[in-house]
């Protein structure tokens, strides 16, 4: 049996060396990972796999949609005072995605890029942080140069944000057919309410009620049966949604 629990161990260490190198993550991990193989594994799954799995995205959104809920300017402010005291790099990213969930995207923007200068010049997540900053502030075609970037870096990271951001980034360059096509695309591989409702929200924007229809069917649907944290999760795009419905 103890020989059973090794290979686990090992096993385990592997999958997060793969993951490591993947992932373009530091060398100094595999080392770790090799050198105390249960430990080192533990401790990059917590530190590394986890925070940027699909349901920690989840809790955390939800920790933001209620605190935003209580205090809509708390964590700007908090992220402020934090970059000001301590201007890390660590609280310049805070403050970028701060700035971005209060509506300041351009602000946003400039501090992202500023992030991507530094030694964090290579993190996907704030590359893709950037392109929905570019894309919210009207400058779609830095949005898409980023997404591309991310695409051919890791074709795997973030599959159904990047899709989608790409999908507006092309809608809002007038790129029509490469922009019907992503959402598409992102509307048959994740068939989530999101991608639903941006495919919606285009269709609507040109005309097509023969496409927008049966999304808004669906969107209806399945909107019913959701709970209030479901709901308030969604709501960013939905609230879009329900501004295009009414134009």
């Amino acid at each position: 049996m103890p020989f059973v629990g090794l290979g686990i161990h090992i096993l385990l260490a592997l999958f997060c060396a793969v993951h490591a190198v993947r992932s373009g993550q530091q060398l100094f991990w595999l080392f770790i990972l090799f050198s105390f193989p249960l430990l080192g594994s533990l401790v990059y799954l917590f530190v590394i796999v986890l925070p940027h799995s699909r349901v920690e995205r989840g809790a955390v959104r939800a920790v933001r949609a209620a605190g935003r809920a209580m205090d809509p300017g708390r964590e700007l402010r908090e992220a402020r005072v934090a970059f000001d005291e301590t201007p890390t790099a660590q609280n310049q990213m805070r403050l970028a995605a701060a700035l971005l969930d209060a509506g300041d995207a351009a602000q946003a923007a400039e501090q992202y890029q500023s992030c991507l200068r530094g030694p964090f010049a290579k993190d996907l997540e704030i590359r893709l942080g950037a392109a929905r900053a570019f894309l919210e502030s009207g400058q779609a075609a830095q949005a898409l140069n980023h997404l591309s970037s991310i695409r051919e870096e890791r074709p795997d990271f973030r599959a159904e944000p990047v899709s989608l951001l790409t999908a507006r980034a092309l809608a809002a360059m007038d790129r029509d057919v490469e922009a019907r096509a992503e959402f598409v695309s992102a509307s048959e591989r994740f068939g989530s309410v999101e991608a639903w409702a941006e495919y919606a929200i285009w269709a609507i924007a040109r005309g097509d009620t023969a496409t927008a229809q049966p999304l808004l069917a669906q969107i209806d649907k399945v909107g019913a049966k959701w709970n209030a944290l479901t709901r308030q999760l969604n709501e960013p795009v939905m609230r879009r949604l329900r501004a295009a419905r009414k134009a």
